[in-house]
């Protein structure tokens, strides 16, 4: 989920990075905050295990158990563990940022490829880059919520004027769903134009 709190960063006022910190929607305590309570439930359940409820002979086993884990911790070191999780991490959000598709590169080709100085070239062009910025705003729509909150219907993108009203009439027009279904439609539509 995509947060924005440049409005609350921009600023500068005192107590406000912990103020930042202390907010829910977004934060990491909302997302870890199920796991830390089930931590500190075991935790708990296991001190008073050992304080209440194990005899002498039983808290010197568990302190030697509890030792060996400890030696065996160390074996692997945690920081190459770490270091490799997050790598793997950024490498996987790398290629997710990579794969989306910008209209960009199509606009340097079509200005390139399609040929006319007169009213048609200029035209068909300019319909072509405007599909390709449609079939982007919807892509990112269906994976922001950002863009998904800018253009919740197509009444919206219509409304932008990142498209026109007539091809949307007869079609769903609130959020086209589907890998391959609302997000080519405009690119499909584009050479009968």
């Amino acid at each position: 989920m995509t947060v924005s709190y440049t409005l609350k960063v921009a600023e500068a006022r005192f107590g406000g990075f912990s103020g930042l910190l202390l907010r829910w929607r977004g934060s990491i305590y909302k997302l870890l905050y199920k796991e830390f309570l089930l931590f500190i439930a075991l935790y708990a359940l296991l001190s008073i295990t050992y304080r209440l409820l194990l005899t002498q002979e039983q808290r010197h086993v568990y302190a030697q158990v509890a030792r060996y884990c400890n030696r065996s911790a160390d074996l692997i070191p945690l920081s190459f563990v770490l270091g490799f999780y997050v790598t793997l991490v950024v490498n996987r959000w790398w290629a997710q940022y990579t794969s989306i598709p910008l209209p960009d590169q199509l606009m340097c080709v079509i200005s390139a490829s399609v040929h006319g100085v007169d009213q048609r070239g200029r035209l068909l062009r300019r319909t072509l880059i405007r599909y390709a910025n449609l079939a982007s705003v919807l892509v990112l729509r269906s994976v922001s919520t950002r863009v998904l909150k800018r253009f919740p219907t197509m009444e919206h993108v219509v409304d932008a004027g990142a498209a026109l009203g007539e091809p949307w009439s007869g079609r769903d027009r609130t959020c086209l769903a589907g890998l391959l279904g609302g997000e080519v439609l405009p690119l499909g539509g584009a050479p009968r134009r």
